[in-house]
């Protein structure tokens, strides 16, 4: 189970011209499982440099500052969260709903979406900032910190908060690259951002001695070379989406649709939030600095295996989106089925490592033999019903690339409000540290037994509608 989710985007890849216009026809002719394949790829090699940009940080860290500092990382990961929030709530509807409006011939509110993802942005990136760096102290400790870690906390926060509005904006914009048609345009950029954040990450931690700040800086820097390339391509007069005088004045609907189907996301990360505060301050109770780091071991494992899935999901999106707006439902099941069969044999090579070489995985992090310990028995507990997490992951995603924001958002809030928070709150008081840790897979097979139930009466819905 992954807390620390960046913002969910997609892939839209092949665009022809129809009416004067460029639109992904393709999406509603195409065999499934050819779209699925052409789409999914460059998002799952997106998603994965993804991951190995968050992973890049936490391996020089732990190597070149030390297992406190591990400790100190784990404990931004509420404030991450958090931040991913309110960037998801934007950029995540946004998204969506350009897909769903390419579907729908409606291009422009399609040109009209993209302004208002930049502004939106812009708006919701301040607003989170400056109240943020104002009373980070107090908030790190909130979260579970001490005075042994909090510093090291506060070195990495400053740097990345600094640069929030630029994280948003890139995040946002290559949502919205994708859905314009150029899914190895937003791959490249992402794998852009870990090549230079891999290169400069020892630079500045080693060469300079700037320590966890360092790493800090190198991923800020990684981000605002990426946007300056998105900036150029969103000027480009010839593309179908593209930055031009009248898309940026906000309007209500766009604003308010966006808004309604990035809820969804918007809660997760809000939970995930509360929900890695609780753990933390849980296993702070029971463990101690060194448990907090180790958390933050197990959740770069596993979300190695998370944004695999996503990738998927971001290969589903469009594929889905457009077919419900041409109203094909035949073809919307058909790409949510294979979806989730390769998603559940991505999550099955997440227990697999989980439970059969730990301390293999979490060595990559560390050499300090206690965090190890800790970090391997934590790992061999989340995963243990990580199958069903594919599953779980790609039926709620299902219901917000089609626009059930409500669907998607409860399922959202089942797993980790309803489940995950009231097993926290129980469970460590009876089994200690364990107790943290085995609250984690129970909230994933709980969950996935309601995505379950709801995912077959939907079923029953399309096949309804398509015998009309």
């Amino acid at each position: 189970m992954s807390l620390h989710s960046p913002f969910t985007i997609f892939a839209t890849s092949k665009v022809i011209a129809m009416t004067g216009q460029k639109t992904p026809t393709a999406l509603g002719t195409e065999k499934i499982g050819k779209l699925l394949m052409q789409y999914a790829v460059p998002a799952i090699i997106a998603m994965t440099a993804s991951s190995l940009y968050n992973m890049v940080d936490s391996i020089f860290i732990g190597h070149g500052v030390g297992p406190m500092a591990i400790s100190g990382l784990a404990l931004t990961f509420p404030l991450m969260n958090l931040a991913a929030a309110f960037g998801s709530l934007v950029g995540v509807g946004a998204a969506t709903l350009v897909s769903v409006k390419l579907g729908q011939k409606d291009y422009d509110t399609a040109q009209r979406v993209l302004g208002n993802v930049l502004v939106l942005n812009i708006i919701i990136g301040l607003g989170f900032t400056i109240p943020a760096l104002i009373f980070l102290d107090p908030i790190l400790y909130f979260f579970g910190g001490s005075d042994a870690t909090v510093g090291y906390a506060r070195d990495y926060m400053v740097v990345i908060l600094a640069g929030n509005v630029i994280t948003h904006i890139y995040l946002g914009l290559n949502a919205v690259l994708r859905s314009a048609g150029h899914p190895q345009k937003a791959m490249y950029a992402t794998i852009a951002t870990v090549i230079i954040n891999t290169i400069l990450d020892p630079l500045f931690i080693y060469g300079f001695g700037w320590g966890i700040q360092g790493a800090a800086i190198a991923t800020i820097i990684a981000q605002v070379i990426a946007l300056i390339w998105q900036f150029r391509l969103f000027t480009n007069k010839e593309e179908l989406l593209h930055f031009h005088r009248g898309i940026f004045r906000l309007r209500k609907k766009i604003v308010f649709d966006s808004l309604a189907i990035g809820m969804a996301p918007f809660l997760m990360n809000l939970a995930a939030c509360f929900i890695v505060i609780l753990i933390n301050k849980g296993l702070q109770q029971y463990g101690g600095d060194l448990a907090i780091g180790a958390f933050g071991i197990v959740n770069r494992i596993v979300f190695l295996f998370v944004m695999i899935v996503m990738g998927l999901n971001q290969g589903m999106q469009p594929i889905a989106g457009y077919n419900f707006g041409a109203r094909q439902y035949d073809r919307v099941t058909d790409v949510l089925k294979r979806t989730i069969f390769v998603a559940t044999c991505v999550t099955t090579a997440g227990f697999l490592v989980g439970m059969f070489c730990p301390h293999l995985a979490v060595s990559a992090f560390t050499t300090d033999e206690e965090l190890m310990n800790i970090s391997a028995k934590g790992l061999s507990i989340v995963v243990m019903f990580y199958p069903l997490i594919g599953f779980q992951m790609v039926t709620a995603n299902f219901f917000q690339s089609i626009g059930m924001a409500s669907k998607a958002i409860f399922l959202s809030v089942s797993r980790q409000v309803l489940i995950l928070i009231p097993c926290l709150l129980i469970l460590p008081h009876y089994y200690g540290q364990k107790g943290v840790w085995i609250s984690m897979p129970i909230s994933d097979l709980i969950a996935s037994l309601i995505a379950a139930s709801m995912l077959l009466w939907q079923f029953r819905l399309f096949k309804k509608a398509a015998a009309r």
